[in-house]
């Protein structure tokens, strides 16, 4: 199992309160980070995971609340955790919903959601990051995408889902190229059906979807001192599969 030591570390996961996300930030709690649980609604959940994460090993934990596409709110969840903890040194991108019906039948603001969100979220958390990142000469950031964003995946159920990701992963190049001399790393971790989604494709790869460990695994790489040339890249977490419609 990767373990880098992230000890003197800060670390915000966004969208930790439930699921990967949850999951990804008590990895990073294992890693002896101090943590911050980000959450827009789920308050109660989240102060649960902040506890979890002191006992799993971090120095510190609390919890931030914001919704990721509002400029305000991304500004208000850095200062808490400045605040509380210290500035960000490591930024996980997780939140991501998604719009699974037809794009004929998701209301434009439905689509806009699913882009806002995963887009727009992961710029405004990037651009309230970097310039510490900057001042400290060091930063990590991993964008979690989707396995279709390499594949070229084009899809009518889910499509503002499969653009978005696609985005997040030209957005994460643009990044790491722009930030390849301060120290900074900018990368994507693209899982495909993780152990909690709500349906299973017949046909999984290897017979199984994702577990969480297999999506921490990646993002772990990325935080390893001897990743630090490693930048503006993309591990598909998918167990080899490919898109039926491409």
């Amino acid at each position: 199992m990767i373990r880098p030591d992230l000890t003197g570390r800060t670390a915000l996961v966004t969208g930790s309160a439930t699921g990967v996300g949850r999951e990804l930030l008590l990895a990073l709690a294992d890693c002896g980070a101090s943590v911050a649980v980000h959450y827009r609604s789920s308050g109660e959940a989240a102060a649960e995971v902040a506890e979890a994460a002191r006992e799993r090993g971090a120095p510190a934990a609390t919890t931030v609340q914001g919704d990721v596409t509002d400029p305000d709110d991304v500004d208000a969840m850095f200062d808490a955790a400045a605040d509380d903890l210290d500035t960000v040194d490591v930024l996980v991108n997780n939140v991501g919903p998604f719009a699974p019906d037809h794009w004929e039948d998701i209301s434009y603001e439905q689509w806009n959601t699913v882009l806002q969100a995963n887009v727009n979220g992961t710029y405004l958390c990037c651009k309230r990051a970097l310039p510490a990142m900057r001042d400290q000469s060091w930063g990590r950031i991993v964008n979690v995408g989707y396995a279709s964003s390499e594949k070229g995946m084009v899809n009518p159920k889910n499509a503002p889902y499969f653009i978005a990701k696609q985005g997040v992963l030209m957005f994460t190049r643009m990044l790491a190229n722009d930030t390849q001399n301060n120290g900074i790393t900018v990368n994507a971790v693209s899982p495909y059906v993780v152990e909690n989604s709500d349906e299973f494709p017949e046909d999984l790869p290897r017979g199984r979807p994702a577990d969480f460990e297999d999506v921490e695994q990646a993002v772990l790489f990325f935080l390893e001192e001897d990743s630090d040339y490693i930048s503006g890249e993309n591990v598909e977490v998918d167990g080899g599969w490919l898109p039926e419609t491409v």
